[in-house]
């Protein structure tokens, strides 16, 4: 699958430092290469329907959403601020 990013995710991605980015390109790829990745532990959001998360590391999450063959990374941060506002 492709991967597209928001301009949140973005902003959102300035704020890791490098070793964060680095696991966090480690989890991109997985998730594009099966979003059932088991290290992710993608599950839908509650309270909604088409947006998910997946585990980056231990502390770290992202949120994303699928629209036809793209995955559109929504957010990423610590646990709590990334499925905030998802």
């Amino acid at each position: 699958m492709r991967v597209a990013r928001t301009a949140r995710f973005k902003k959102a991605w300035k704020h890791l430092n490098e070793e964060e980015k680095a696991i966090a390109r480690k989890a991109i790829k997985n998730l594009a290469m099966d979003i059932r990745y088991p290290a992710l532990r993608t599950k839908k959001v509650k309270g909604t329907e088409y947006i998910w998360e997946a585990r980056v590391s231990h502390s770290l999450r992202m949120t994303f959403q699928i629209e036809r063959d793209t995955i559109l990374l929504r957010n990423i941060g610590r646990h709590d601020e990334a499925l905030e506002r998802p």
